[in-house]
């Protein structure tokens, strides 16, 4: 559950269980289509076009890189246009740029598809989703943000088989046109009918909160001592920077190893083991966020909580780089990754919403998941370099095991240094 849905009687029930749901939709859309996509758009374009995988490799890290810029201008966008615009119009822009994946005939149309695809997916990704899913949630923001996030990890579980068999059987183009207007139909409608609805036009507050102001929810505790950081004056503050760092650094780590899994497992367990694996790891990481999400109360101090996030993708790393033992040693390794996936994502807005006041809040989250996706851009093709050979694993992925733990032990290393220092 969200949080209490109570409401003062003779009005409406609380909106705000609605606007998660709808967000949950968005985001398997939004990851479906613009996160998990790419890797099969990748596969898909080389077998039809027979260009270099290097050539189409750096179409995806276009698409992300280019997609950081527009995160960095979303709450800009969403002051001048509107989430709901916003919203609708990155859908179109999104679908738009696969079709132009599944179309283009020469590098210079791919490229400008990867521009389109990756402007439009973050509209509808983790900046996105705090954005919409936070004015309605304050004292139970973690478990109502824990749901609408897990809404990513179910678009990986659908939406990935759904491409490949789509276009296994209908064509990439026909697949992109088919899954795009279904995208632009269902997410223009909840723009409409959802996103457009603020707690003030309903005459509703936080949490399902009653109109005695006294029953408003408390926001976490230790924002009493917090003072607004304008302008650039947010890059010079402790807590942002080593927020972004570590959300920058875990997110490289786990999408760098998450790239090459499956190609590194495959040879020493089967394609089937291997692929029942990494859909558990995505289970595992709607796991990890329902716990965190729970976990977190009133006092709890939420860097601790991503610590120790980062701290299990770290040691699931450590297993994998051990795990001699035959499949289930990789199957466990993989669960005990998986449980910090959904984590990278979701804790970092709410440590923002602990530790910045709400106008800086709005800010902070946009850039630091734009500083986050800017690095994990580069992570498949730098990970990639320590694969001397397409064998199995451990031989050929002991060194990304290795890396993957470092990086993530550098990224609880950052959070426990922006921790707030006790007064004296």
């Amino acid at each position: 559950m969200t949080g209490p849905a109570t409401a003062v009687p003779g009005t409406r029930p609380f909106f705000g269980p609605t606007v998660v749901a709808a967000t949950f939709v968005m985001a398997a859309f939004g990851w479906g289509v613009g996160f998990y996509g790419p890797s099969i758009y990748l596969h898909a374009v080389v077998a039809r076009t027979g260009w270099p995988v290097t050539l189409v490799s750096t179409a995806v890290t276009v698409h992300f890189l280019f997609g950081a810029l527009v995160i960095a201008t979303l709450p800009r966008m969403y002051r001048s246009f509107g989430v709901p615009r916003v919203t609708m119009l990155g859908a179109l822009v999104l679908a738009c740029g696969v079709a132009g994946w599944a179309g283009a005939a020469t590098p210079g149309q791919l490229f400008a598809a990867a521009l389109a695809s990756g402007a439009g997916w973050v509209t509808m990704g983790a900046a996105a989703v705090n954005a919409i899913v936070s004015p309605w949630f304050v004292r139970t923001r973690p478990s109502a943000l824990g749901m609408a996030y897990n809404g990513a990890s179910i678009g990986g579980v659908v939406f990935s088989p759904l491409w490949t068999v789509l276009i296994s059987t209908v064509g990439f183009l026909t697949a992109a046109v088919a899954v795009g207007g279904v995208m632009v139909a269902v997410v223009s409608l909840l723009a409409l009918l959802v996103f457009a609805r603020t707690p003030e036009g309903l005459g509703q507050r936080p949490d399902g909160a009653g109109d005695d102001p006294s029953h408003a929810p408390a926001g976490p505790p230790g924002q009493a001592d917090v003072r607004p950081l304008p302008g650039g004056s947010l890059w010079r503050s402790r807590r942002f920077v080593t927020l972004a760092a570590a959300m920058a650094l875990g997110l490289f780590a786990q999408i760098g190893l998450l790239a090459h899994l499956f190609s590194l497992l495959a040879p020493a367990v089967g394609e089937a083991v291997a692929g029942l694996a990494l859909g558990g790891a995505t289970a595992a990481a709607v796991a990890g966020r329902s716990v965190a999400g729970r976990t977190i109360g009133p006092a709890t101090d939420r860097r601790l909580v991503a610590c120790a996030s980062y701290a299990v993708q770290a040691a699931g790393s450590l297993v994998l780089l051990s795990a001699d033992g035959g499949p289930w040693a990789w199957v466990a390794g993989i669960l005990v990754f998986g449980f910090g996936i959904g984590n990278a994502t979701s804790l970092p807005p709410l440590i923002a919403q602990a530790e910045f006041v709400r106008e800086d809040v709005a800010r902070a989250v946009p850039m630091a998941v734009a500083v986050g996706q800017a690095t994990y851009a580069f992570a498949p093709a730098l990970f990639g370099l320590l694969r001397h050979d397409p064998g199995p694993a451990p031989e050929t992925g002991a060194a990304l095991f290795l890396l993957a733990a470092v990086v993530q032990g550098c990224a609880v290393l950052c959070l426990a240094w922006g921790r707030r220092r006790p007064k004296t």
